[in-house]
C-alpha cells in the first residue's frame, strides 16, 4: 500500500509532448557483403556484432516494461512506455533478420554469441534470476534496479544513435545501403524515444546515486560483450587467423583504438564512449537535450526499410 501511495503521489511523468511512433520495417540482406564498409573488415565485423548483442536485450526490455507498466500512474508516460515496447520489439526482430538472413547464411557461427546474451537476459537478469524467487519485500527493488540498467543502457544507445545518424563517412566509403539503413533507422528511433527509460526509472522511484553503480555495470558489460562477441566472429575469418582475436588479448582493443584514433568517423573511440556516460551522472541530466528529435524523424520519414514495409497501394 505504501508503494502504491508513493507511486500515485509521484510528480515525475513523461518529459515530452510529442507522440512516439512505432514503425514496421523490412530489410533485404541478399546483396549485403560481410565487409559492408569496403576495405574496413575490422569495423564491419565490429558493428555486425551489434546484431548478436541486441535482440535478447531488447526482448528483455519489452518483458520488463510490460511487467512494470501497471505501476505507471502518468497516462502520457504509460503511452510512451507502450510505444517504446513496440519499437524495441521491432528493433529486435530487425536484428534477428540480420542474424538469420545475413550472417548465418554467410557461414558465420553466431550461436555462441547468442547463447551468451540469452544467459545474461534469460537467466541472470530474469524476473526469477537463475530460477529463484525474489523475496516479496525485494521484488520492487529488483524491478527498479533492472529498469535503472535499461535507463543507463538507453543513454548509451542514444549516444551511439546520434553518432550513427549524423555519420556521413560510412556512406562516402561506399557502405552497403541496407546495413547503413538498419543502423541509422535504429539510431533515429533511439533518439526519438530517448526520454522514456529515464522518465520511467524516476517515476518508479529511481534515485540519483544509483546511477553511478548502474553506469559502471552497464559500461563494463557493454564494452566487454561487444569486444568478446566481435572477436568470436572475426576469428572465423582467415584474414584474422594469425591474430586469434579474443576479449582478453590486447590486439583487438588496440586495433579498435587505433582505427578510431585515425578517424573517429569510422568507429567511435572506446574512451569517447566511456566519456559520454559522464553527462548521465550529472544531477541536471535530461535526455531531452541529448539529441534533436526533428533530425531523427526526418530520417525515419525517408528510411528505405520503413517505406518498404508500408502497405502497397493498389
Amino acid at each position: 500500500m505504501k508503494l502504491l501511495s508513493k507511486l500515485k503521489n509521484s510528480k515525475i511523468g513523461s518529459s515530452i509532448q510529442y507522440h512516439i511512433k512505432p514503425r514496421k520495417v523490412k530489410f533485404e540482406w541478399q546483396d549485403t557483403p560481410i565487409d559492408w564498409i569496403p576495405n574496413q573488415p575490422f569495423t564491419s565485423y565490429f558493428i555486425n556484432e551489434i546484431n548478436n548483442i541486441l535482440p535478447a536485450g531488447e526482448f528483455w526490455f519489452c518483458r520488463l516494461y510490460n511487467r512494470v507498466l501497471p505501476k505507471v500512474t502518468d497516462e502520457k508516460l504509460a503511452e510512451d512506455v507502450r510505444a517504446f515496447i513496440r519499437q524495441e520489439a521491432m528493433h529486435a526482430q530487425a536484428h534477428v533478420s540480420a542474424n538469420k538472413e545475413y550472417l548465418t547464411v554467410r557461414n558465420i557461427d553466431i550461436q555462441r554469441n547468442l547463447d551468451v546474451m540469452d544467459f545474461l537476459f534469460g537467466k541472470l537478469l530474469a524476473d526469477k534470476p537463475f530460477g529463484l524467487n525474489v523475496p516479496k519485500v525485494l521484488d520492487h527493488q529488483w524491478d527498479l534496479f533492472r529498469v535503472g540498467i535499461v535507463a543507463t543502457v538507453e543513454h548509451m544507445t542514444c549516444v551511439l544513435g546520434k553518432y550513427a545518424l549524423y555519420n556521413t563517412e560510412w556512406e562516402k566509403l561506399g557502405a552497403d545501403p541496407n546495413m547503413l539503413d538498419l543502423i541509422k533507422w535504429h539510431g533515429a528511433e533511439e533518439i526519438e524515444h530517448r526520454t522514456v527509460a529515464f522518465d520511467l526509472y524516476r517515476h518508479l522511484g529511481g534515485g540519483y546515486i544509483s546511477r553511478y553503480y548502474q553506469s559502471v555495470i552497464a559500461i563494463i558489460a557493454i564494452l566487454g560483450l561487444w569486444v568478446d562477441g566481435a572477436a568470436h566472429i572475426m576469428g572465423q575469418d582467415p584474414r584474422f587467423a594469425d591474430k586469434k582475436p579474443a576479449f582478453y588479448k590486447p590486439w583487438i582493443w588496440r586495433e579498435w583504438a587505433a582505427i578510431a584514433q585515425k578517424d573517429n568517423r569510422i568507429m567511435p573511440h572506446p574512451l569517447w564512449l566511456v566519456s559520454q556516460q559522464l553527462g548521465y551522472l550529472m544531477p541536471w541530466y535530461d535526455p531531452v537535450h541529448e539529441a534533436k528529435t526533428e533530425d531523427a524523424i526526418a530520417y525515419l520519414d525517408q528510411s528505405p526499410a520503413a517505406k518498404r514495409a508500408l502497405p502497397k497501394v493498389a
